[in-house]
């Protein structure tokens, strides 16, 4: 486009409504809370250019200028504070340019303007793709705006517009100019960062990088990553999948799963979501962001917003892309939550759809997915009502079944349960050695009942959340109501009803507020005794409330907790014994009990009184 700027004929000038003015404040000042949003929206008038022009093209091939490549130029000049946009679109004519610059200059009406004043507090103003609205965004920036275009129309003639955005505009014909758009901004002072050629790339970069036209910035293209999302799959390499993460995600390995669709009902989506080789989450770096871009026609409306996929899945990284959306004025801010909504229903949905599919494509490959991302999927299903099922089938857990390191799924288990078996049971510990060295899963081990290992906290308080799984109640292997079907101990001597329900008044009476109960145990083989819980919480998660530092309801205190004694041990019948004989000893053997019931399950918090009877007891034993 030429740079000569005589006119044949003096500009006319037209004063802006006070209307106008008004609205152009709200534009300027309210609607954009970030001023780089301006050259977001010129390169995207910029684009919607070429894209007409090329349009016209296919159609009309004996067109002059068909075989130019089609390009946006970005040009800066930092000493004079100045930016220049300019494209070889379709251009304008002077009508078009009137209309187009003019759509808020002939909408001055009391209503429009309150829409415009409702849109700059939030509300809705369906003016996207309006060539007047993103235009005078630049108003943010500069203190003087001038459009020189030439419409590919052949009977047109070039014609300039120019503007300091305050009481009127001006409009003239120019002669020189070649097809397309050129818009020259003069920067205000407080803008100059915008003649930074560095910081013009930088947003580029950030909003408009795939936008379907080369963006050069002083000669030198910008936007050299394709927007391969918008292609078939079948087209794209595993090459371009993995350069296009790396440049989406900062990560210099490649992703551990892609997922590349497009859907059309209930709503127009493009995604291209993908799964990271690890979790930063688990390095102590923190609580990650939200990673999924939001686009609109392959332009970015916003980075990672916090609300389009549910929490748990901060985790996938990649892009969104949708037609459909329904933006503000601004194209900062969705409208329409309902349809927000939607979109996240449909996106999740495939997601979980797909993790299923590869679950069973792979089950090596995704277990080790779960050994990374699984805490996502347990806090999914706490919080995620609606995808609460979908996310329980894609849990994996270690089990009295399986081999040590080995995992299962809950319908597995369901598919192994005992006739007769009434629950799902699991068992909280550091370690499979601990759990099964311990007192809890014994009687289920009798009973033949498969039990679910929770070697991280976090699993009871998830299992707790559920609470059933196709129609089986979950249950807590140290909760004190288990209901066990009886079964044949012939292992030692038992006490009588009448010696152990006095043995257990006595420790009652012995132990005061410090154990709630004591009586005799319908589970135990081989252990003398265990703490069983009472009410809501297990004693999982009562050690969860104390690392926690929280007091928590009542049933943190003693009162919560049950010890059962094994009437069949021989312990126990020496302890009944030594209660009539020697009850200081008795009781000290009775406390010795309790703390290694509380050792077991893990509620001993401090363990100084125990470590000082122990060493008497070790004295007594030893004959010191």
């Amino acid at each position: 486009m030429s740079t000569d700027t005589a006119t044949s004929v003096s500009p006319e000038t037209h004063p802006f409504q006070a209307e106008i003015r008004q609205l152009l404040d709200i534009v300027i000042h309210s609607l954009y809370t970030d001023k780089e949003i301006f050259l977001r929206e010129l390169v995207s008038n910029a684009s919607d250019a070429l894209e007409k022009v090329r349009h016209e093209f296919l159609v009309k091939t004996d067109l002059r200028g068909a075989s130019d490549e089609l390009k946006i130029n970005i040009i800066v000049d930092k000493d004079a504070k100045v930016v220049t946009i300019q494209d070889n679109g379709i251009g304008m004519t002077r009508q078009e340019l009137t209309d187009n610059i003019g759509t808020i200059a002939r909408s001055g009406t009391k209503q429009f303007l309150s829409q415009a004043t409702s849109a700059a507090k939030g509300g809705d103003l369906h003016l996207i793709g309006q060539f007047g609205v993103g235009f005078y965004s630049a108003f943010m920036v500069a203190k003087k705006v001038t459009v020189e275009t030439l419409s590919l129309a052949a009977d047109a003639e070039g014609c300039v517009w120019e503007s300091e955005g305050t009481g009127s505009y001006t409009i003239a014909p120019k002669a020189g100019l070649s097809r397309g758009t050129r818009i020259t901004l003069q920067l205000k002072d407080d803008a100059g960062e915008f003649a930074e050629e560095w910081r013009i790339k930088s947003i580029i970069q950030k909003f408009s990088n795939f936008v379907p036209f080369p963006i050069e910035v002083d000669g030198e293209k910008v936007n050299t990553v394709q927007a391969i999302w918008t292609r078939n799959k079948s087209e794209v390499t595993d090459e371009e999948y993995n350069e296009f993460y790396k440049f989406l995600s900062n990560d210099h390995e490649g992703p551990r799963y892609r997922l590349h669709f497009v859907a059309e009902s209930p709503i127009s989506i493009r995604a291209l979501l993908f799964v990271p080789k690890d979790n930063a989450e688990r390095f102590g770096m923190g609580r990650q962001d939200p990673g999924v871009d939001l686009y609109c026609r392959k332009v970015m409306i916003q980075k990672h917003p916090e609300n389009l996929l549910p929490e748990w899945m901060r985790f996938v990284k990649g892009l969104i892309d949708s037609d459909d959306l329904p933006l503000n004025i601004s194209r900062e801010t969705l409208q329409d939550s309902a349809l927000i909504r939607k979109l996240s229903k449909v996106i999740t949905g495939r997601f979980l759809k797909f993790l299923s599919e590869e679950s069973q494509r792979d089950p090596v490959a995704f277990d080790e997915f779960h050994n990374t991302f699984g805490r996502f999927l347990k806090e999914g299903a706490v919080s995620d009502y609606a995808n609460r099922d979908e996310l329980v089938k894609l849990l994996r857990v270690e089990t009295s079944f399986t081999e040590p390191g080995k995992k299962t799924t809950l319908t597995e288990y369901v598919s192994r349960m005992k006739d007769g078996q009434k629950g799902i049971y699991y068992i909280n510990g550091p370690s499979r050695e601990a759990i099964e060295a311990g007192p809890y899963v014994e009687a289920l081990r009798a009973r033949e009942y498969e039990v679910i290992y929770n070697l991280d906290q976090i699993d009871d308080f998830v299992f707790d959340h559920l609470n059933e799984f196709e129609g089986k109640p979950l249950l807590s292997a140290d909760k004190g109501d288990l209901d066990l079907p009886p079964i044949d101990v012939k292992e030692g001597e038992e006490l009588s009803g009448e010696d152990a329900g006095a043995l257990c008044g006595w420790m009652k009476s012995h132990f005061g507020d410090r154990i709630g109960t004591v009586r005799a145990s319908k589970r135990l083989v081989n252990n003398p005794g265990l703490i069983v819980t009472e009410g809501h919480f297990t004693a999982t998660m009562q050690r969860l409330m104390a690392a926690m530092k929280q007091s928590g309801p009542a049933e943190t205190d003693g009162k919560s907790l049950t010890l059962e004694i094994n009437p069949r041990h021989a312990l126990i019948r020496k302890i009944n014994d030594l209660r009539v004989n020697d009850e200081a000893f008795a009781g000290q053997l009775a406390d010795q009990l309790a703390d290694n019931a509380m050792l077991a399950a893990g509620l001993l918090t401090d363990p100084r009184a125990m470590v000082e009877r122990l060493n008497k007891l070790l004295s007594k034993a030893a004959g010191v």
